[in-house]
Formats: structure tokens, C-alpha cells, sequence
């Protein structure tokens, strides 16, 4: 683990004030923060030499109504520490999900009458 991404790891849970927006998306904010640190380490860099995961959080939540996108959210708390930046995201559909991991139904076991094939 390089010192950037660790100093940046350590910045992101350092404890703060929250308020309840803040409260309510710091963890989903904070997950998808070190995942980018350790990602790319000029951003782990950013992180670390950036303003404190609570100052982030508060630009995050400013001028949120009601509600706010996960992308957007990412996007505002990548960009507080790397102006500029935008990130990516990519959705793909998996219309068997769940039924790929279940086992298909065998039949018993079969007795067979060998004077059938005589």
C-alpha cells in the first residue's frame, strides 16, 4: 500500500459533525471514495492532501433538496478533492441473475431392463 493511499484512507474515516443529509450519505460517499483512491493514486494523493471527508460531505450535501443521485454525490465528492474530475459508471442487465446459481432439477435414478435392448 503506497503513503498517499494510506494517509488518504486514514483522512476519509476520521470522525466529524454531520449533518442528517450529511449523515445519511457519508458511508455510501466514503466506500466509493477509497475504492477511487485505490483505483488511481494521484486521486489517493488528492484525498490526502485535500480537505478533511467532513468538509467534502458538507459540499456534497449543499444545494441538495430532497434528494440527490448516487452518481451525483460521487461526482460532487470526487470533484471537492480533484476539480475537474468526473467519474464513469456502467450498468449492465443480467436477465438470468440469480437462476444461473440454482442447480437445475435432475431426475431420480433410472432402472433400466436390459432385455428391452435384446
Amino acid at each position: 500500500m503506497s503513503e498517499y493511499l494510506k494517509q488518504a484512507l486514514e483522512k476519509l474515516n476520521q470522525n466529524g459533525s454531520f449533518g442528517q443529509k450529511e449523515d445519511a450519505m457519508k458511508h455510501a460517499v466514503r466506500k466509493t471514495l477509497e475504492d477511487f483512491c485505490r483505483q488511481d493514486e494521484e486521486f489517493a494523493q488528492a484525498v490526502a492532501q485535500g480537505g478533511s471527508f467532513g468538509d467534502c460531505m458538507k459540499k456534497v450535501a449543499k444545494g441538495v433538496g430532497n434528494s440527490i443521485s448516487d452518481l451525483d454525490a460521487y461526482r460532487k465528492a470526487v470533484q471537492f478533492y480533484f476539480p475537474g474530475a468526473e467519474i464513469r459508471m456502467q450498468m449492465t442487465i443480467d436477465l438470468i441473475g440469480a437462476a444461473a446459481a440454482e442447480k437445475p432439477q435432475t431426475m431420480g435414478p433410472m432402472i433400466l431392463d436390459i432385455t428391452q435392448f435384446l
